[in-house]
């Protein structure tokens, strides 16, 4: 796929792009309804403890998904064969360290430059890698970001707090059912002798979406 490229006819995406065109962000889709209709009931009901629910979206979207995606950017960081099969084929590369499955099946990697900075949107919906991820968070999943991530990605990229060079190149993404994307950072200078775990700690996840920077080693340390 090409970047920029939003064309409709690219999304014919599953069960959650079905109703996606019908409302603009503020309205429920169907299956958004389904869902909090169900786990309304099932609070109701007794069966789910809704701080428990709270406890598990947040493991899954801030901890388990972005660190098995920061595992696989150290890995590439430190291994320059691997970087190159994560390059040429996402897929088995990223399926090589385990991490498989819905909304990951074929994988592709930016690799951001000195030249080139890549941003990955889901114009339709959220299609997002979720082995290697986790859940979406919110914002990628609204509407404002989907539509100026497009229109206006240098805009968005400074409300998260950076700015790029009016030289570099800036690519976006459009992510659909078939095709699922993976930033692969710049690695932070001065880390060139640094293990592949305690790269992984540099890692952000908006660092692999395209909307963040990785950690330096002096903001990883924290105040001494």
């Amino acid at each position: 796929m090409n970047p920029n490229d939003t064309d409709g006819s690219q999304h014919e995406h599953e069960h959650e792009h079905a109703d996606a065109h019908h409302h603009n962000g503020s309205a429920l889709s169907e299956m958004d309804l389904r869902v909090r209709a169900l786990e309304s009931l099932l609070v109701e009901k007794g069966y789910v403890d809704p701080r428990a629910l709270d406890v598990l979206i947040e493991t899954y979207e801030h901890k388990v998904g972005p660190r098995n995606g920061a595992r696989v950017v150290a890995k590439a960081w430190h291994d320059p064969a691997y970087r190159k099969w994560l390059l040429d084929d996402a897929t088995a590369a990223i399926a090589s360290l385990g991490y498989t499955g819905r909304q990951g099946e074929h994988m592709v990697v930016l690799e951001n430059t000195p030249a080139v900075h890549n941003m990955v949107v889901c114009t339709l919906c959220s299609c997002y890698p979720w082995p290697v991820l986790g859940l979406p968070p919110v914002w990628y999943k609204s509407a404002p970001y989907r539509s100026r991530a497009v229109m206006d990605p240098r805009g968005v990229l400074k409300e998260f707090g950076f700015e790029l060079a009016a030289e570099v190149e800036f690519r976006v993404w459009d992510s659909t059912a078939e095709v699922r994307y993976l930033v692969l950072p710049m690695q932070p200078p001065g880390t060139d002798g640094f293990s592949e775990e305690a790269l992984a700690e540099l890692v952000t996840r908006d660092s692999m979406i395209g909307t963040g920077l990785p950690k330096t080693p002096e903001s990883n340390r924290g105040p001494a």
